[in-house]
């Protein structure tokens, strides 16, 4: 909080879309959530958590404050409505394959059954085999719909499946479309961050070392500053006077 940023603590219970079947998983969702509540309780920072099936949304509500729904699954109606219906405000990934204008759709889902807060999350585009790519438009289109909007550094440098039976990635790139991102204007941020990388049981080579943890921030927390405060966000309206 010293550079007056907001921080939500975020870790899954289930890595339920591993690359192999023997990619790492996770403790579950009973002792995935015991430990949220711990880190919830004993550090006073919020806990966000993703779920991956309907029944799991009112238990994991139970403990987080915010709820998110994957990529891969942002269009399935039945976990929209059962996160919607808990209360809870929900961080919509948009999935690699959609335009950011069909998450109008997702949106609508989510506040008619209830949601009492959406932000839509950009996290990479499919661009050939194994490639993201980033369209920034994304965020202006995807804040034109009314929802604030977060964008995912780390997986948007994710290589799908690039190291065969798991992902790779390439973290070099994380500040610069961090950079880009804050020049136009986002609400939230979303980074992946170890304290050793090369042996994080997933996502290793797209996560920020901890130890360039303070850089980015400082980083993030002048480009941020210099965006709302001087030249506000981008959008599409100044080509309309």
């Amino acid at each position: 909080m010293k550079r007056g940023l907001g921080y939500i603590f975020k870790a899954s219970f289930d890595k339920a879309n591993r690359t192999s079947i023997r990619g790492e998983r996770g403790p579950g969702l009973d002792m995935g959530l015991e430990w949220l509540a711990r880190i919830k309780s004993e550090t006073g920072v919020p806990v966000l958590t993703d779920i991956h099936e309907p029944h799991q949304a009112a238990p994991v509500a139970e403990v987080a404050d915010m709820l998110q729904i994957p990529a891969f699954l942002c269009r399935q109606t039945d976990l929209l409505v059962a996160a919607s219906r808990t209360g809870r405000p929900l961080n919509v990934k948009k999935a690699q394959f959609m335009a950011p204008e069909d998450m109008a759709g997702v949106l609508e889902k989510c506040r008619e059954s209830g949601a009492s807060g959406v932000v839509l999350c950009e996290r990479g585009t499919s661009f050939g085999y194994r490639q993201l790519v980033v369209d920034f438009r994304s965020l202006v289109i995807m804040r034109g719909l009314g929802a604030p909007v977060m964008f995912d550094a780390t997986h948007s440098v994710q290589r799908p499946g690039g190291l065969g039976t798991s992902s790779g990635g390439d973290r070099r790139f994380v500040l610069p479309l961090v950079r880009a991102a804050l020049a136009i204007g986002v609400d939230s941020l979303f980074l992946e961050v170890h304290p050793d990388p090369e042996h994080a049981m997933s996502d290793g080579p797209n996560m920020v070392p901890l130890g360039s943890v303070d850089f980015l921030l400082d980083q993030i927390s002048e480009l941020d500053r210099l965006t709302r405060e001087v030249i506000g966000f981008a959008g599409l309206e100044w080509a309309e006077k």
